[in-house]
Formats: structure tokens, C-alpha cells, sequence
């Protein structure tokens, strides 16, 4: 069985879609041919599956002001997105594959209304975000829904709204997962010692109000003896993490899952924010890195609404400390007991790891139809 895979990435960068997929196809890299749709210049890197990528029309620049940034995004997801597409169909025409997973998310997903492209083929399809959050539309993930032999979601919560939008289809949940050897034996915070808090991802404008929040709780608390770190990887730095009176390091270089796996270790906290400015993302999205978190030592800081997806899974199995406002006195609160107690987050999160995200029983589960 030959898997031609589509998403709006290369499998090689980092960021939480290629994460999952990358794990999903661990172990048979050479069944699958991986399609992916950049808008910015990428760095080729190479792994075990083989990689296509296919720049969109026009590439945004890193040189761009933001006005034209705006501009060309506009550009290349209305007026040419037909130009895209048609570099899809000529490309997967010239790949041999059985079967067709697509990640559902971007402007490009018309691309796959044309049947010659899928004729004879099955049909695969994930849904990772809510569509109106990715800049697809409400007919084109209609279309795939209902055309897909397969639908594979992030969470019950977004399978149910589908269900509800476009036909009560059978979906499954298929998302990243933790192995057996990647559960960690927790740890607790000694608060006498260099506290070191991580984030994996990029900083996107809408978390900055959330991490304003975070840095101004651990100024506050330096004050009082704490000391902290704070550990960014994979995105640029930012003015108002500079002159804080804690230490800020930025990873911005790609990394191997295994490596990624050791810095999570490494962690006293790991923080999970979610904004609050999108209910169509928080409340049927499950963030990728929130359950790598859950097999890492340290403890889940959630920030982010209280009525998100993530935020009821971990506080139904307590598995994380939650701080659901923006009021900075609300996170020293957090925070303060975070630090100072001895608690069973950690410990929680590694059990909702072995029952909820098993790896290896997600992973059979993707491939079981797939032979």
C-alpha cells in the first residue's frame, strides 16, 4: 500500500501537523511519498519519507513588510489559488500512490474536488482544526467529509461539530501519541533551585497578551527569590521578553523528535497557552505539544479559556495547573502554588498518557485499514 500524503507543510519542520504525521508513518517511511505546500521559503531538510515540496503562488518573503505580507496572503489564497492547484494535480499525477491522505487545512483544499486526482483511490482525510481557523471553506471540507473514506479527527469535540455540519459520518480520532518508552517517571519542582519553563511552537501575535501575563507573574515572583528560565523553541524573539528579570533562551533550529523529547524532560514546567480570542479553535482543537507534555517529567501550566478542549481533558483528569484568565494575579497565584506544593499533576498526566494517547494503539489504528 502506497500513501501519497498532502499537507500544508514539509514533513521536515517543525511545527505540530508535521509532528503527527511524521510519527504516524514511523516504521513505514518507505510506503509513504509526502506532498507539501509551503508559502514561505523552507529550508530542505531530508528524512526517511520521501518529500515534494510545492511552493504556493506568490512565496511570502521573510524580507516583507506586514502590509504587503497581508497583501500577498491575500493573493495567493484567493485571486491564485488556482495556480497552486493545478502544480498539485501535475504533481501527484506523475507520483504512483493507493491511497491518498490529506490534511485538511488551508485555501488549497479545492484542489481536491477534481475526482481524476482521486479516481480509483482511496481516501483519506484529517482534520486537524476547525475550518474556519485554516482559510479553508465551509464547502471545500464539506466535500472532503463526505467524499472521504476515512475521516480522521483531533478530538470528538471537532468529529461531533462535523457531524453536525456536513452529515452524521463515522469518524476516528487519530492524533499525536506517546510511546510506552517516552513516559517519563515525573518530577517535582524544587523551587530552590533554577526553575526552567518550556514552550515548544511559534509565537503567533495572538499569544502575546497570554505570555505578557506569564512574564510579568515570573517578575513578580523573581522578586520574591524564585528564580526562572524560560525556554522558547521554534520561534524568533520577542521585545517584551527583553529586560525581564529572568532568563529568556530561544531554540530556533529544527530538531529530531528525540531531541525535542530531551528538552521536554529537561523542564520544571511546561507551558500550554491558548488563546482566547478564537472559540472555533479552542473548543474543538487539541494542540499537538499538549500531549507530547503529557509524557514529559515536568508539569502542564495550561493558560488559556476554561472551556476548551484541552482545558477539559486536563482538568478533568487533573492533569495540569490551570490559569483560565488574563489577570496576572490570577497566574502568581498559580504559579506560586505550582512551585511551592507537591502535587499529583504530573504524575495524572503520564496516566491520561498511557490510556488516552498510547502511541503505539493510535498508530495500529492509522494503519490497520492501510494493508
Amino acid at each position: 500500500m502506497k500513501i501519497l500524503s498532502i499537507q500544508p507543510c514539509s514533513l521536515y519542520q517543525n511545527g505540530g501537523a508535521a509532528r503527527v504525521l511524521r510519527r504516524l508513518y514511523q516504521g513505514k517511511e518507505s510506503q509513504v511519498h509526502s506532498l507539501g505546500i509551503i508559502s514561505s521559503p523552507t529550508p530542505i531538510k531530508s528524512g526517511n519519507i520521501k518529500e515534494t515540496l510545492i511552493p504556493a503562488i506568490p512565496l511570502q518573503q521573510k524580507w516583507m513588510r506586514w502590509r504587503l505580507r497581508t497583501f500577498v496572503t491575500w493573493l495567493r489564497d484567493n485571486k491564485l489559488a488556482f495556480l497552486t492547484i493545478n502544480k498539485i494535480y501535475k504533481t501527484a499525477a506523475k507520483i504512483q500512490y493507493d491511497a491518498i491522505h490529506i490534511v485538511s487545512h488551508g485555501p488549497f483544499g479545492g484542489a481536491f474536488n477534481n475526482d481524476s486526482l482521486m479516481v480509483d483511490k482511496k481516501i483519506w482525510v484529517s482534520f486537524h482544526d476547525h475550518f474556519s481557523t485554516t482559510g479553508s471553506s465551509f464547502a471545500s471540507t464539506g466535500n472532503l467529509w463526505n467524499k472521504a473514506e476515512r475521516r480522521l479527527v483531533i478530538s470528538k469535540e471537532l468529529g461531533d461539530e462535523y457531524q453536525k455540519l456536513y452529515g452524521d459520518r463515522e469518524y476516528e480520532l487519530i492524533t499525536d501519541g506517546v510511546s510506552t518508552d517516552e513516559i517519563s517517571e515525573p518530577t517535582n519542582i524544587d523551587p530552590s533551585k533554577l526553575i526552567t519553563i518550556y514552550f515548544a511552537g511559534l509565537l503567533h501575535i495572538d499569544y502575546y497578551p497570554l505570555f505578557n501575563i506569564l512574564a510579568d507573574a515570573l517578575d513578580s515572583l523573581s522578586k520574591k527569590g524564585y528564580k526562572f528560565k524560560l525556554i522558547m523553541r521554534g520561534t524568533d524573539s520577542v521585545s517584551f521578553l527583553n529586560n525581564r528579570l529572568f532568563e529568556t533562551e530561544y531554540r530556533s533550529n529544527f530538531v529530531s523528535d528525540k531531541e525535542i523529547k530531551q528538552e521536554l524532560d529537561s523542564a520544571s514546567i511546561l507551558y500550554l497557552p491558548i488563546k482566547f480570542t478564537l472559540p472555533d479553535f479552542y473548543l474543538y482543537s487539541l494542540s499537538t505539544k499538549m500531549i507530547g507534555y503529557l509524557g514529559a517529567s515536568g508539569t502542564i501550566l495550561y493558560h488559556g479559556p476554561a472551556d476548551s478542549a484541552a482545558c477539559k481533558l486536563l482538568r478533568n483528569s487533573k492533569a495540569a495547573a490551570i490559569c483560565s484568565s488574563l489577570n496576572v494575579n490570577d497566574m502568581i497565584e498559580i504559579m506560586t502554588q505550582l512551585v511551592s506544593d507537591k502535587n499529583n499533576y504530573a504524575a495524572n498526566a503520564k496516566q491520561v498518557a498511557r490510556t488516552d494517547f498510547n502511541f503505539e494503539v493510535i498508530q495500529h489504528r492509522f494503519w490497520q485499514l492501510n494493508t
